[in-house]
């Protein structure tokens, strides 16, 4: 009787590892699946992140794909390489090293990249974003119940309504540079998914998720309260009717606009540090005129900071 049991080649902890080197085998003709070992359970992720991946071929070509795999193991670990040094850069970012990397992993996949997957052993992060918006709900209802005891229910409903809203989240996920380091399908990558506010805003709630998940409340807290606490000291400063975190870049254009100067242009015009720590900073032009500079730890953090110190200058003359 012919064995057609299929074999296990490799396993991992890391879907986007497990693709690396299937796409290896698949450039030499050997078909290869991808099968996730992972528990089932009401989150398709366990606290230990996603479980193993395990590539699987036909039993003849088992052999073979086991040389490649070794033959190539020099190259694949370079790829591998850049990969986490790019999931380091992320980490820096959130300021935050986690255990399981594959849950930040999790984090940044987007359904569309699940979706090209047939085989299933690739999982989006929408059940992430899910716990994630809880996780982000509780702390902040604490904080307000804590910090504005003489509030009525409205005010802190209302208050905690504009700090968790898709703008808040997505002006916060753009800080963090979430957006350059999505996993996306090739369709989403194409539309633009990288810079859509909603997608950005449900990532850093996958975020949140997989911290908790990670490192248990006190980490999550840890993290919502450095990215938070400016919105949060903003309310209880001047109320409700106070602006939270500022969009200077929408601001500034509505200044220039009003005393028509034109449209703002941002220009990159320094880049420093290492690929895991790099510090970008940004001038801001309008009538020809260079108005400030801005350093931060993303593209749009500089632009946000050049903005800001423009609008002062402006706002001053």
């Amino acid at each position: 009787m012919i064995d057609t049991e299929p074999a296990i080649v490799f396993h991992t902890a890391s879907s986007i590892e497990a693709d690396v080197v299937r796409g290896l085998l698949e450039t030499h003709g050997i078909h290869a699946v991808v099968s996730s070992g992972a528990a089932q359970s009401v989150f398709p992720v366990t606290v230990r992140g996603l479980g193993e991946v395990r590539l699987l071929v036909h039993r003849d070509r088992a052999a073979e794909a086991a040389r490649l795999i070794d033959e190539f193991r020099d190259e694949v670990a370079t790829r591998l390489t850049r990969i986490r040094d790019e999931f380091r850069a992320v980490e820096e970012a959130l300021g935050y090293r986690f255990s399981d990397p594959g849950l930040l992993e999790h984090a940044l996949t987007h359904r569309s990249k699940a979706h090209e997957d047939v085989s299933g052993g690739v999982r989006d992060n929408e059940s992430l974003e899910f716990l994630g918006d809880a996780v982000l709900g509780l702390v902040i209802a604490d904080r307000l119940f804590r910090e504005c005891p003489d509030w009525d229910e409205g005010q802190k409903s209302k208050a905690k309504a504009m700090i968790v809203s898709t703008v808040s989240l997505a002006r916060m996920g753009d800080e963090l540079g979430l957006g350059d380091h999505l996993l996306l399908g090739r369709g989403e990558e194409k539309t633009g998914g990288r810079h859509k506010q909603s997608l950005i805003a449900d990532t850093l709630e996958a975020v949140i998720a997989a911290i908790y998940l990670d490192g248990g409340i006190a980490a999550a807290e840890r993290f919502l309260e450095r990215c938070f606490r400016p919105q949060l000291d903003a309310v209880r400063a001047g109320g409700l009717t106070s602006g939270l975190a500022q969009d200077h870049k929408s601001a500034l254009q509505e200044y220039l606009q009003s005393h028509e100067m034109g449209l703002p242009d941002y220009r990159l015009i320094d880049e420093t540090g290492p690929a895991h720590r790099k510090v970008f900073e940004s001038e801001v032009y309008a009538q020809g005129r260079a108005w400030a500079r801005g350093e931060g730890r993303t593209k749009k953090a500089s632009e946000q900071r050049a903005a800001e110190l423009a609008l002062r200058q402006l706002e001053g003359d």
